[in-house]
């Protein structure tokens, strides 16, 4: 079905969610040939920008926050949409067809992408002191920022990857840093021990406090500001900034008692249909991979952007896919890690190109004797290499229906 052909019966399509996922659906739609009425809503006043760097540029300061823009104004006004900026979507009427939004306001609609992402989780105690902080958005990063560059002893409470590259980029600033995880090594989740006991290296070499295998008992403050944090050990580190890192949850507080499945987000088909006429993309979206025989929901960047343009073609009645394979990249000091796949902390992991000792190099993981990821260290051409070889054992042909 090419985009002279798109079924144009959705006469009006709302996109929850002003992000990556949610842009990626909105340029698909037009470009697809949809001329019917659009509307974007997003809980944040600012238009759609890039996440990953909040973690790494914007943090120490290299990159002002208009350089995370995804498009020009110019670009934007192009889509034709309307823009609810500011304001979040706090209920759905799946029958009615309606978006609730917290104002008071209700949007009809007769397409809807779920494009929410998630939201960071928090201590069970402590976010009420100042200096303790999460980060998901601009707003997080810039306040972060700006106390970064008092001097504060920072503890990094998480090892995954927004923790291990909050860390790297606290220290880039000269500042005293611990990383602190109840795993034994950074990233060990996401990437097995043997990638996991690199980045460990990394980072101490570079002069983070790395205290794995603990967790965080309570934090000590002064005047309602945090100045200790207290680890399992009975430890107490010093601490004037506490970045909590400890994972996300699906963003769908909103969706409860709408009828939509919420597994572990939004679930959806392989098309990323979640209901006749709804879609879901990016982090919120729970997709089913026909390949793997299961749901997987996928928080990483090209995701977003990829299955917000599956979903938007779906919803339009044209075949939507999926990506062939997961990438994803996380930058720490100066080195860059990117992965085809899905690696497992279960899966064997080989080099093929380089060495380890050297600081470049590549490899496939493999379980059960089939390979289901690649990763490279600083040798990107290697990863793209090694990436066919991913595509070729984890992925096959299978149909994909349209939204209803």
């Amino acid at each position: 079905m090419g985009p002279a052909e798109v079924r144009q019966a959705e006469r009006h399509i709302v996109i929850v969610g002003a992000s990556a996922a949610g842009l990626a659906a909105a340029e698909t739609l037009r470009r697809e040939g949809y001329d019917g009425e659009l509307t974007l809503i997003g809980d944040e006043r600012h238009l759609p920008y890039d996440r990953p760097p909040l973690s790494k540029q914007v943090l120490r300061g290299s990159w002002e926050p208009g350089k995370v823009t995804l498009r020009p104004q110019e670009a934007l006004d192009k889509l034709g949409a309307h823009w609810r900026l500011g304001v979040a979507a706090s209920g759905l009427d799946l029958a009615g067809r309606l978006v609730r939004l917290a104002d008071g306001a209700s949007i009809g609609f007769d397409g809807l992408v779920i494009a929410t992402g998630v939201a960071p989780r928090r201590l069970r105690e402590g976010h009420q002191l100042r200096g303790v902080h999460v980060l998901r958005n601009l707003d997080d990063a810039l306040v972060i920022r700006d106390q970064l560059l008092t001097g504060p002893d920072v503890v990094v409470v998480g090892a995954g990857f927004l923790g291990a590259e909050a860390a790297a980029g606290a220290r880039e600033l000269g500042l005293t840093v611990t990383m602190v995880d109840p795993l034994p090594a950074p990233m060990i989740r996401q990437f097995g021990p043997q990638i996991a006991g690199q980045l460990a290296r990394l980072q101490r070499d570079r002069g983070v406090r790395l205290r794995m295998g603990v967790g965080l008992s309570a934090l000590y403050d002064d005047g309602g500001h945090v100045t200790g944090a207290r680890l399992d050990d009975g430890t107490v580190i010093p601490a004037g900034l506490v970045l909590v890192a400890i994972g996300s949850t699906p963003s769908t507080g909103w969706l409860s008692g709408s009828g939509l499945s919420l597994s572990d987000g939004v679930d959806c088909d392989a098309a990323g249909v979640a209901a006749p006429g709804v879609v879901a993309a990016g982090d919120v979206a729970n997709w089913m991979y026909p390949h793997l025989g299961a749901r997987m929901r996928v928080e990483h960047r090209m995701n977003a952007t990829e299955q917000g343009a599956a979903a938007a073609r779906s919803l339009l009645g044209a075949a939507g896919g999926q990506p062939q394979v997961p990438y994803f990249w996380t930058d720490q000091f100066d080195v860059k890690i990117q992965v085809y796949g899905t690696p497992t902390a279960a899966a064997d992991f080989t080099v093929t190109a380089g060495n380890p000792d050297d600081g470049r190099f590549a490899g496939l993981y493999s379980a059960d004797g089939q390979v289901v990821a690649a990763l490279s260290w600083n040798m990107p051409r290697e990863a793209r290499q090694l990436r066919q070889q991913v595509i070729d054992a984890t992925t096959e042909e299978f149909p994909v229906r349209a939204a209803g």
